[in-house]
């Protein structure tokens, strides 16, 4: 099937556009390469300091010529999806020995959960821990002895920073390994409706506990379409991941075969190898319209808008906001997984999920299937799931047909012609939505605003009965210069309960909701921001605002906007606390969320 018209325009017109960037990245790349791991040229001392815990491995590092595989990890045991990562490196270095080569642990990087921190002040550092992951992955490789690289990390803000980081050190393959999503447990739609209860008063907190743990119970990935699982999808789409391993469940025999296939497949790409491929190879610019399209066709998380962009700035590539809702346009919705449907991603995984979706796509010329990847040349390898048969891991053509139409569907008969995602512009400045989940009548909203500088005064107004008719709720401040950009999907619940009510509702802010956020119509990301000058400071109290997704239009219809004094707001709560008062440079330094939202503006 040849390319389809618009995805071969929006990807010339993003080469053309990160020429000036992308020849100087590639140029770096191809020096970095050329001068080869350091580890043979390091002193006798230096050589002894990096191989004195090595164990075994010492005597085959010191004297040998095979590979060494570094390796970065996200693992700690609060985060369910990072838990399993305990048993990673053992599972690597045995791989890697049996393979003739050798692993080290290059080093740790954070990893928080947006799911303990949501609506809490460490939701503030969220975002930023993005960049400090990509620093401290740069810290990590910065010894210079390694031929190739794995990375460990699942995550909202984990595998956006980890990628980055892989940017940086771009002329070293690098291999990304998931730990899988948890088993199923009480159904996401089940769990959403205690949530509802509970904000309205009729489930108590013992009731809400009961529910969040049988939803929340073992190792792995949160079973929703959040932000965690949308990586995941990006990973295999981009070809970082081994095809059909994102969605195998944790400490099962396939998820350590792909584990320790994945050390291997490593090791194979380095340069002391027949089959050099590099990370900058992999992620060029059809890898990023790769990765857009699947975006939109899964229906994934908006925080990917902004992850995108500046993982793609880290290697010289310059994605707008523009290209993905160009690509959305023709990009056909394939999948239903909550919140967009009632299905989990383990149902998803079992009716086809992305090897099938990955046959559509290309099938339908909206993939770009000339790309290198970790499985070899070509988006085809995708198509292929693995297998465990005698002991042994093959790769086998997936299913060609859906397996369950209500989760997963064909191109040719999508559950909307159009992708999840859609882009607002108007007199209140640009903003996305993530529409999949919406229903076709809640798509345009006009009402008058009411304006909070804080989701806690939402959730006061909710309470004390002042939220009863059609509204626009407004929350601003809370851009990434402003307080570092949090989610605010504590406030879904109560909006949930007023629309259910028959009420017309929409959301607008400079700051994010999660990546499962979904039937509310919530125009997010608004740039400018407030504190940036944005017109989402002049709005007050009872203007009209219209939010219309299917339009793709955000603006308020009031008179003399422009000469109107911005608000003000007192934001030194924000910036004390919990680690707060550590990300002021953060604060100071950070771009626009157009840009990426990184502090790493103009350094790349």
């Amino acid at each position: 099937m040849p390319l389809h018209p618009t995805v071969e325009k929006v990807t010339e017109r993003i080469i053309a556009r990160s020429k000036s960037h992308r020849t100087p990245y590639l140029e770096r790349m191809a020096n970095a390469a050329s001068q080869g791991p350091a580890r043979a040229h390091l002193s006798c001392s230096g050589q002894a300091h990096a191989y004195a815990g090595a164990g075994e491995d010492q005597s085959a590092l010191a004297t040998g010529t095979a590979g060494n595989l570094g390796i970065v990890t996200a693992y700690n045991d609060m985060l369910s999806a990072h838990q399993p990562f305990e048993r990673y490196p053992t599972l690597i270095r045995d791989a890697a020995r049996a393979a003739g080569g050798t692993a080290q642990v290059a080093g740790g990087v954070p990893a928080m959960c947006d799911g303990v921190t949501q609506g809490a002040a460490g939701m503030e550092l969220s975002l930023f821990s993005r960049d400090v992951i990509a620093l401290a992955a740069g810290v990590a490789l910065s010894h210079n002895t390694f031929d190739a690289s794995v990375y460990l990390g699942v995550c909202d803000k984990i595998v956006p920073g980890l990628v980055i980081a892989a940017q940086s050190f771009g002329h070293l393959p690098a291999v990304f390994l998931p730990a899988g999503p948890m088993t199923s447990g009480i159904s996401n739609d089940d769990k959403a409706k205690v949530r509802q209860r509970f904000a309205a008063g009729e489930a108590d907190r013992a009731e809400l506990m009961a529910s969040e743990m049988a939803a929340y119970h073992g190792p792995g990935t949160c079973t929703f379409y959040g932000t965690a699982n949308t990586n995941q999808m990006l990973m295999e789409f981009m070809g970082l991941h081994l095809p059909g391993s994102s969605f195998v469940t944790p400490n099962t025999e396939l998820r350590d075969a792909l584990t320790e296939e994945g050390a291997r497949r490593a090791l194979s790409l380095s340069a002391l190898g027949n089959n050099y491929t590099p990370t900058c190879d992999i992620l060029d610019e059809k890898a990023f319209v790769n990765g857009m399209i699947g975006l939109n066709a899964t229906g994934g998380s908006t925080n990917l808008l902004i992850h995108l962009i500046a993982m793609a700035r880290a290697g010289g590539i310059v994605l707008t906001w523009e290209d993905f809702a160009e690509l959305s346009d023709v990009t056909p919705l394939l999948a239903r997984v909550y919140p967009n449907g009632l299905a989990d991603v383990n149902h998803f995984h079992a009716a086809g999920g992305l090897g099938y979706m990955i046959g559509e796509l290309l099938s339908a010329g909206l993939l770009h299937d000339d790309t290198n990847t970790v499985a070899g040349e070509g988006l085809g390898n995708y198509t292929h799931e693995p297998k465990l048969i005698d002991g042994a891991l093959v790769w086998q053509p997936g299913t060609k047909v859906s397996l369950n139409d209500k989760i997963v569907r064909p191109a040719t008969d999508p559950f909307q012609p159009t992708g999840g995602l859609a882009r607002l512009t108007g007199n209140l400045g640009t903003s996305v939505m993530k529409i999949s989940a919406v229903a076709p009548e809640h798509r345009f909203v006009e009402a008058p605003a009411r304006v909070f500088h804080d989701q806690d005064e939402v959730k006061a107004a909710f309470q004390a009965g002042e939220l009863t008719e059609d509204v626009v709720i407004v929350v601003r401040f809370q851009g990434p210069k402003a307080n570092g950009m949090p989610e605010l999907h504590s406030l879904t619940p109560l909006m949930s309960i007023m629309q259910g009510k028959g009420l017309k509702v929409a959301f607008v802010t400079d700051g994010r909701m999660s990546g499962a956020s979904g039937k509310i119509p919530a125009a997010i990301h608004v740039c400018p921001e407030a504190l940036d000058g944005g017109t989402i400071a002049k709005l007050r109290d009872g203007d009209i605002v219209r939010v219309d997704a299917e339009a793709g239009v955000l603006e308020v219809l009031a008179e003399g906007l422009e000469q109107r004094t911005p608000a003000k707001a007192d934001l030194s709560d924000y910036h004390t606390g919990t680690g707060r008062e550590l990300f002021g440079m953060f604060r100071n330094a950070v771009g626009s969320a157009t840009t990426g939202a990184s502090v790493f503006e103009g350094s790349f």
